[in-house]
């Protein structure tokens, strides 16, 4: 396949500094200077054998799109002036658009390009427009050096935190009243997502936030918020159906020695195994000599495992229902929300919405299409491709592969680079309520500003675990991809 093979050749490593500007020419690149440069130790990972008509939901946020494709994207160039602006009033009125399954002349196509810049926008607080405020996580050394006037400025701070507190309070309200179907808190530790009440097979409203400490998880305690850490939750179901197994192996066994535990796992510590543990020491009468662990010690061993899941994929909360508003306000009130030291002192959490909301800006995901020949065999064959640089959400993407569907006839290939805390967020949550049927999703979310087959997409059950997808590719219409 050509198409596999240059992408063998032409993935190089995430860089998610890479400018691209929307709508430029298109570039012939030199066939000689791309060999020095294409040959990367990247593999392509190897796609399901099973296609299927739509791929799952991914909740995590993208910050690169490279779709290769055997059929030009000259139509996603220069954007005319008046499909520019149908494109962004088209997504301010949540217009629906649909395309026939396969476009004769996409280049001419108006309905297609005024779509595309529809496609590409989304909505951020705070806008500073010479600072790169996605991703978070990780960003102190893109933002060292940038002005940040509010840094050793106590006043202007609180200025912006109460700007970003109306912002985040807006969104919220959008969501609980179903005008938003989601939304991201990205702050230099963490992230949140926010999802309404009929996504993710939830049917109230949910937050997941990852990663978090232990600090955090008190601090949420006391302020009482009531919250779940699924996939401890889901190892230590594990465990336990292996132990019962383990039990039911060996119970012949277990007769005959009576109460002995046997081979399997041992059984989980209790305070009165700690007391009585030592009780060998004064049948020795050296008690006296031996000094016991004092309370703190016990207490310490037993949250070693929930300090060592600290940072980790595996220390996602999940907060569902009215407790999503104790955490609001438990945000707005952190303190460690916001850094108070290093390049983000004092920057407030970065919003992200697909839809506009008190204080946000619109912004608009910069795209490229590049034209290239790659080496197959001993001939050059033209290969094109369309990169997408942003904070792609998961409303993007869908909207951008149902528009590659129609307008590269059905075939196209795509690597999508993750923004890694976030792939954590397709876990299936085991909040799915059976009664939760499609009519009821689209009954409750018709003006949540998605498509409706968008909106059928990120309603189902997440399904690809901890993982996300990294392949994708169309054949026939038909989807395959590897996580």
């Amino acid at each position: 396949c050509v198409l596999r093979s240059f992408f063998l050749q032409l993935l190089e490593p995430v860089c998610e500094d890479k400018p691209a500007g929307r709508a430029e020419p298109s570039e012939r690149t030199n066939a000689l200077a791309l060999t020095d440069d294409l040959h990367l130790p990247v593999a392509v990972p190897e796609v399901p054998s099973s296609p299927r008509r739509e791929f799952p939901a991914d909740w995590s946020i993208k910050t690169r799109l490279l779709f290769m494709s055997s059929q030009p994207f000259t139509w996603a160039e220069h954007l005319k002036a008046q499909e520019e602006a149908q494109g962004f009033a088209q997504h301010c009125r949540a217009a629906e658009t649909n395309l026939p399954q396969s476009i004769q002349e996409p280049k001419l196509s108006t309905e297609l390009r005024c779509a595309f810049q529809q496609s590409l926008v989304y909505w951020l607080h705070p806008s500073l427009p010479w600072l790169q405020l996605f991703p978070r996580i990780g960003a102190d050394r893109k933002i060292a050096g940038k002005a940040c006037p509010w840094s050793q400025d106590e006043a202007l701070q609180q200025v912006l935190m109460s700007d970003w507190s109306v912002s985040f309070t807006s969104l919220y309200n959008l969501l609980k009243a179903k005008l938003c179907p989601y939304f991201y808190i990205c702050t230099y530790q963490f992230t949140v997502l926010f999802r309404a009440a009929g996504l993710a097979g939830s049917d109230v409203i949910t937050a997941v936030i990852s990663p978090t400490t232990r600090g955090l998880r008190e601090a949420m305690r006391n302020e009482g918020i009531e919250f779940s850490l699924p996939l401890v939750e889901e190892s230590r179901t594990g465990k336990q159906k292996n132990s019962e197994v383990n039990l039911e192996t060996e119970g012949a066994n277990s007769l005959q020695v009576g109460n002995s535990t046997g081979d399997g796992e041992e059984p989980a510590p209790s305070d009165d195994d700690d007391d009585e543990s030592f009780s060998w020491l004064e049948e020795m009468g050296v008690q006296d000599k031996v000094k016991k662990p004092d309370a703190i010690s016990i207490k310490l061993r037993k949250e070693k495992h929930e300090v060592q899941m600290d940072h980790k994929p595996e220390s996602l909360a999940l907060v569902k229902g009215t407790n999503t508003f104790t955490l609001l306000n438990f945000l707005i009130n952190c303190k460690s929300l916001v850094a108070v030291a290093g390049p983000q002192a004092g920057l407030p959490p970065t919003l992200l919405s697909p839809v506009a909301f008190r204080g946000g800006t619109m912004q608009t995901l910069k795209a490229r299409s590049v034209n290239a020949k790659a080496r197959v065999h001993l001939a050059y064959e033209d290969i094109f491709s369309l990169e997408v640089v942003g904070p792609v959400m998961p409303h993007s993407l869908h909207s951008l592969t149902t528009l590659l569907k129609s307008a590269q006839r059905g075939a196209f290939s795509a690597v999508l680079y993750t923004h890694e805390p976030t792939a954590v967020f397709n876990t299936n949550l085991d909040n799915a309520s059976p009664a939760l049927s499609k009519e009821t999703v689209c009954k409750d979310l018709p003006t949540c500003g998605l498509h409706p087959k968008t909106l059928d997409q990120l309603s189902q059950c997440p399904a690809l675990g901890k993982s996300s997808i990294r392949f994708l590719e169309m054949k026939d219409y038909a989807y395959t991809w590897k996580s």
